[in-house]
């Protein structure tokens, strides 16, 4: 129980780091004393990992839970790199930056142009959350529309933002399910 709640408030603080980052860079980039947005990220992804790696041991658990992995290690790099770019006191220096680790694909393919996509990470998760097929279709449901939201296949404003409002809602159903039944009945 204790690796779902982490879990649940792992993509609360993903959610509100999505959300400050929707502000713009300049918001982003004029945060004192720390770049609040990236951490966010950062603790959130991390709260992940013990439920991450305790799905059920199905094959669905084979194929999800080193997806999701490989898409936290991305963010986690991803982070870094925006602790970085945030502690340059000007945009030339960003610049700068960006001039020379675009030219270097282990870095910026992995961890920019893969790590903050969603694609790997949320295609982990929703491989996992089929471990609930026979119980949580609802959740699994909102989770692929996220999905769809986040791979951009569903184009909308905010899509980071709602994408994971969706996937928050869709993994309290999923593993909070029984629960929400017992206080309906209550």
């Amino acid at each position: 129980m204790t690796y779902k709640i982490f879990f649940i408030i792992g993509l609360v603080f993903l959610l509100t780091g999505q959300i400050l980052l929707a502000q713009g860079n300049d918001f982003v980039y004029n945060q004192k004393p720390i770049d609040f947005a990236h951490w966010f990220l950062l603790v959130g992804v991390v709260c992940l990992i013990p439920q991450v790696v305790s799905f059920p041991k199905k094959i669905y658990s084979s194929i999800g839970i080193p997806l999701t992995l490989i898409g936290i290690a991305c963010m986690i790099g991803m982070c870094v790199l925006d602790f970085i770019f945030w502690s340059f006191p000007n945009q030339e220096m960003r610049n700068e930056f960006t001039s020379h680790i675009i030219q270097i694909p282990s870095i910026w393919k992995t961890f920019i142009t893969l790590g903050p996509s969603s694609k790997v990470f949320n295609l982990g998760l929703l491989i996992l959350s089929l471990n609930y097929y026979s119980k949580r279709k609802i959740g699994i449901c909102i989770l692929l529309i996220a999905t769809l939201i986040l791979w951009h296949i569903i184009p909308i404003p905010f899509r980071l933002v709602f994408g994971y409002s969706l996937t928050l809602i869709s993994y309290i159903v999923i593993l909070f399910g029984t629960e929400i039944k017992n206080l309906k009945r209550v």
